[in-house]
């Protein structure tokens, strides 16, 4: 691993500073207002407005969420955010794998570091929301650096069919990443209200864009993609919640899977399960949790509850060990994970980022994350 990626000293911004620091670059010309992505305007608009989940100028959850720390926890997290920082970042190199792909199976998941994962099913991939970028930030002088590089450079991905974002937060949906897959792939980005914006800003054509709301699907071949709902928010700068988040239901003829994306732990979760399960495999956010805001990241026992409301099959957690977001020790996600799965009777891979899984025949757990926590 090289030096850079060793070094993460400046990485642990806390919640007012990367405030202060948004709020700023927003004033900035050329790269960095780029990265902060457009506004809706025009039949987009429109079409948010008229969406039932927006209401008073803003996206709003279907049950009560509070997706903002209070002023009186701010001075606590920013001193947990500046100590600690040893156990939040693994004490020797993250193991990865370089995967090999071959013609798209049946089924089979890579997860290749923090939410972002490839779907292969049913003869078709399905990208999830890709960051290659070395920090997931505005600008890349500052903000939170990656703690291991990508399994594989970017330009060696297999073709894709389709890329699917969950909503807009910088460690979800990534600008730089986003202009590669446009320019070298023929994927459909299929996005929640509002985020096309932010594509369109970039150079995606339109007719490479399907932005759904909640319960609505778009078709890539034999596959439907289909927004279900998510209990979190959005925003790349001051503003909040000018576009939608979502959880997604990739179902093919034969398999169907289930991406959380950001949230936290709601009842909507048993309804999905209902009219969509059951699931072959699920991925699900289990770290970034903190106690200040409980109501839209999950805990990992929340992320095991999840999974088996939606009906799943094989569970491989995401939203872990690639970023410090949070004050969590770095390997905690695993551990809890693990545990609860084993209290509950949970099929669990938890792979190295770059191994591909067969669902249908997964690895055992082999607990890498403890030799190098």
């Amino acid at each position: 691993m090289s030096p850079a990626y060793r070094d993460v000293s400046d990485e642990h911004i806390v919640i007012v500073a990367y405030i202060v620091i948004t709020a700023y670059i927003e004033r900035m010309p050329s790269t960095i207002a780029a990265q902060i992505g457009g506004k809706s305007t025009g039949a987009r608009l429109a079409r948010v407005e008229a969406s039932p989940q927006f209401s008073g100028g803003r996206f709003r959850n279907n049950v009560p969420t509070q997706s903002s720390v209070s002023l009186t926890a701010l001075p606590r997290i920013a001193v947990a955010a500046f100590t600690g920082t040893s156990a939040r970042r693994p004490h020797q190199a993250i193991p990865l794998v370089s995967p090999a792909f071959q013609e798209a199976g049946s089924l089979h998941l890579t997860w290749l570091g923090h939410s972002t994962a490839l779907i292969e099913i049913d003869g078709r991939r399905v990208l999830l929301d890709p960051v290659w970028s070395e920090r997931c930030s505005p600008t890349q002088l500052v903000g939170p650096r990656r703690l291991h590089e990508p399994p594989l450079p970017l330009h060696e991905l297999p073709p894709i069919d389709a890329v699917v974002i969950s909503h807009d937060h910088y460690d979800h949906l990534d600008m730089t990443t986003v202009q590669h897959l446009a320019a070298h792939h023929r994927a459909t980005f299929v996005v929640p209200l509002g985020v096309g914006a932010h594509l369109e800003r970039w150079g995606v054509p339109l007719t490479r864009i399907a932005e759904l709301d909640w319960n609505e699907s778009h078709l890539v071949g034999d596959l439907e993609l289909i927004a279900t709902p998510a209990r979190h928010f959005s925003g790349r700068g001051l503003s909040r919640d000018e576009t939608l988040w979502a959880s997604w239901v990739i179902k093919g003829p034969a398999r169907r899977v289930f991406y959380s994306g950001d949230t936290g732990y709601f009842p909507g979760f048993a309804a999905i399960g209902a009219e969509h399960g059951p699931f072959d495999a699920t991925l699900v956010q289990v770290g970034a949790y903190g106690s200040d805001w409980p109501d839209i990241h999950m805990v990992p026992e929340d992320g095991i509850a999840t999974h088996l409301d939606v009906r799943g099959g094989l569970l491989i957690p995401v939203h872990w060990a690639t970023f410090d977001l949070a004050t969590h020790r770095w390997a905690e996600p695993a551990e809890r994970t693990w545990a609860e799965a084993k209290a509950r009777g949970v099929q669990l891979a938890i792979p190295r980022p770059g191994e591909r899984v067969d669902v249908d025949a997964p690895p055992e757990i082999d607990p890498w994350w403890q030799q190098v926590a």
